[in-house]
Formats: C-alpha cells, structure tokens, sequence
C-alpha cells in the first residue's frame, strides 16, 4: 500500500491531514514527509534525511530520536509512545508516536504523529480549576459533557478549620491567600494520593468524594486512611506557618459512607461535577461536631472499611428529619495508619473559679440567652478548659465565653462528672493574660 503514493487520493488525503505523515526507508531514510511533518520538524520540501536526522539534537529530543532509532534498526512491527520534541526553536510539543511496520513490505515503515500540546494545555488548565479526575471525566468520558447524574455508594470526606474566620480578620488578604494556599497544596496532596477526588474548596474547608467519578471499591478505607494522614500533615503545614509568622491552624474531619447523586448539575450553559444527597449532609454534620485533630466517622463508614478502625469514643446524634439516632465514632487509626493525637492534654493549671458569663451558639448564632459558670482548669496550652456551671449543656455544643470584656469561643468536648470539659477554637490574641484574670 505504501508504494502507491501516487495514488491521487492517498496524496490528497495525507496532503490535507493535521496529523504529521512520514514513510521511511529499511535504514530511516525519509521517502515521503507530509506538509504537517515537513513543518513539525522544519524540513524544506523535497528534504529527505533519515527521520531521526530530521530531529533537532537538543535537550529534550534524547527519549524520540532513540525510538526511531530503535524502532527502524531493530525492525519492530509497532510501537506506541507519548513523548516531548522541542523543534529548531525552542517550542516544546506533546507527541502522540505511531510506528507501523508494513506487512507486504518489511523495509517500510508508516508514522504517523499527532500533536497533542494544545490538548494537554487544555487539560492542565481544566485541572487546576478542578479535580484531574473531574477534568478526565469531563474530556473523555461518553457522557462527561452531559447533564445528569446517577446514584452511587461513595465516601465523603468533610474538612474544616476552626476558628479560621476569626483569625482571617488579623491578617492581610496577602497573608491570608498564602496561608490558605499552602494549607490547600499540602492537603491536596494528600488526598491525591490516597486517590479523593476534590468536588471544591468550601472557603477554609475541602469537600472531597471517594469512588467517583472513578470507582474505588475499598472507598471507605481509602478515605479513613485519608483524614487521618491529613490531620498528621497538619504539624507540617503549622510548621511552615510558625516559620513564616503565621497562626497555627486547627482542623476537624468528618467522613460517611453512603449513597449520593453523582454527574454534571446545573443548567446547559454553566454546569458542574457534584455530589448530593443525605450522606453528604451527615458528613458535614460529623465535621462540624469535631475540634482540633480529629476525625469522626460514621458507623456506614466504619462497617464498610476493609480494615479495622481503632476506636477512642462512641457518641451519637439523630440527624434532622430522621427517626433514629446516627452513631458514629471518634477514630485514633485504621490498620497501620495512626493518628497523632492533639487532643490530649499533659498538664492541668488550676483556676480560682472566677464567675464568668458565656453563651450558646446555634448554628452560626449567638443565643443571647446569658449563662453563668466558671473555669476551675486550664489546659498549659491554653487549648482545653473544664466549665462548672449549673445550665443544662450538652457535647458538641458551641459556646462564646465572656473573658476579661473579650469573647472566647469554644466547643464543649465531652461531660466529666458535673463539668463540661471545652476547647476553644478561637480566640483573641491576648488569651494568655486574660486567663490570668480568672
């Protein structure tokens, strides 16, 4: 076939084609280029070198000249390959590399190249805005472009930082946008890893699927795995932040396993990958029950995971419009994956028992219904405290405590004895002195 190139419509048909064409010789030698190949490696019509002659010899060129090479002496029948090739002026490509070997003729040889560069352009752009698995859907898949969606089983994984909005108003928008950014680089990673797809970043906080749009059968596990490397990396990513100048952060996850709408939401003009559904609302409720170094899970996700979850508490909540309590549990490990606990407190400071006033929030508002108690101790750090008070409290409850004319907030931990044991999630700079009025 190769040798009827003067066949009027095969040279119409390579002459008209975007994709680099070239016919070689049993040595390399060149014995038909295209225009598309005559201007990929800048030959002037009528050029005939051996192919891998035809290739710049710089940097970046080593990997293609030694597929030819390789390809035509060796007398491969086929070969495939993704490879770079920078041309006589510096531009880098992305290359598609098809080799053929024809049948009838064993000392030729058809390649045809595809430059991918515009495409790969087009892709890392797409995945910087969202997920590599979100841009790959939505590139390749049949129905990627399409709306609509389907119920599938996946995990959520729920993060957020806590008392982050407080601490944004002392920092300058460039200090905040560099804070943010290398928290999110360093929890992207992460998640990549452990293979999360990330449906958006929620202000401070990261919403992340396991299981779709590609499927993970063990999605569970891989997302427990995932909250509790998270939260390790967070010593590193405060690390940074003290080395800077930075406050340190504080974050809370929440995971549960259920089954959700996945697809392409929203109208033919404007769309985007999500996911809904109930399971998605209970993992944000388990994350916004959660403080500092923790991660909670779901009893859905808990039974599903492959691997077995180390527990530290059992604790339960009955979700709106449900008729039944939802347990779920405060997790220190699964299998050989552990958390580095940062909720443990070392040393106790005992306080005079100062009366102080504080209140409850519900949701993101302040009940101005005014409470009364005390502070009998105080974590060394500052990050936990015990409250006497004779209100009716309960766990999980979110409170502004009036210290020294200056509001405190914190989250009540558990209940001990008669006291609720709290941790603060923000509060002002000058903390350390006004405990020292208590």
């Amino acid at each position: 076939m190769l040798r009827e190139l003067n066949s009027e419509r095969i040279q119409y048909i390579f002459r008209n084609m975007d994709d680099s064409v070239c016919i070689t010789g049993m040595g390399g030698e060149l014995l038909y280029a295209n225009p598309a190949a005559e201007k990929l490696f800048g030959l002037r019509a009528g050029d005939r070198p051996k192919l891998w002659e035809a290739i710049p010899y710089v940097e970046g060129n080593d990997e293609l000249i030694q597929l030819f090479i390789d390809s035509v002496m060796e007398k491969r029948k086929s070969f495939n390959a993704l490879v770079d090739y920078v041309n006589n002026e510096g531009r880098l490509f992305r290359l598609h590399v098809s080799l053929t070997c024809e049948p009838s003729d064993p000392g030729l040889f058809l390649v045809v190249i595809s430059d991918l560069t515009q495409s790969v352009r087009v892709k890392s752009a797409f995945a910087r805005y969202t997920s590599e698995d979100i841009a790959d859907y939505v590139l390749t898949a049949p129905d990627g472009e399409k709306q609509g969606g389907k119920a599938q089983e996946v995990t959520i994984l729920m993060s957020d930082l806590r008392g982050f909005t407080a601490m944004s108003s002392r920092l300058s928008s460039t200090q905040l946008v560099s804070v943010l950014n290398h928290y999110f680089e360093s929890m992207s990673a992460v998640i990549e890893r452990h293979r999360g797809t990330i449906i958006e970043f929620l202000g401070d906080g990261i919403f992340v699927v396991f299981g779709a749009p590609k499927e993970l059968p063990d999605h569970a596990s891989a997302a427990v795995r995932c909250a509790i490397e998270m939260q390790n990396a967070m010593e590193a990513v405060n690390a940074w932040n003290r080395e800077n100048g930075y406050p340190e952060l504080d974050m809370g996850i929440g995971v549960n396993t259920g089954t959700v709408v996945v697809g392409n939401i929203g109208s033919e003009k404007k769309m985007k990958y999500g996911c809904m559904g109930e399971a998605v609302n209970l993992a944000g409720r388990l994350e916004s029950f959660t403080v500092r170094g923790q991660v909670f899970i779901s009893e859905s996700t808990r039974e599903r995971a492959s691997e077995e979850v180390s527990v530290k508490s059992e604790s339960s909540f009955l979700p709106k419009g449900a008729t039944h309590d939802m347990r779920f549990y405060d997790i220190s490990g699964i299998g050989s994956c552990k958390l580095n606990d940062a909720s443990g407190v070392s040393d106790w400071i005992t306080l005079s028992g100062k009366a102080l006033v504080f209140y409850v929030l519900e949701e993101k508002t302040v009940d101005h219904t005014e409470h009364t108690g005390s502070l009998t101790r105080i974590s060394a750090d500052n990050r936990f405290a015990l409250l006497a008070t004779g209100s009716k409290l309960k766990p999980f409850q979110n409170l502004m405590l009036r210290i020294g004319g200056r509001d405190a907030y914190a989250k009540i931990v558990s209940q001990e004895g008669n006291d609720f044991r709290l941790c603060f999630t923000s509060v002002p700079e000058n903390f350390p002195d006004l405990v020292k009025t208590l």
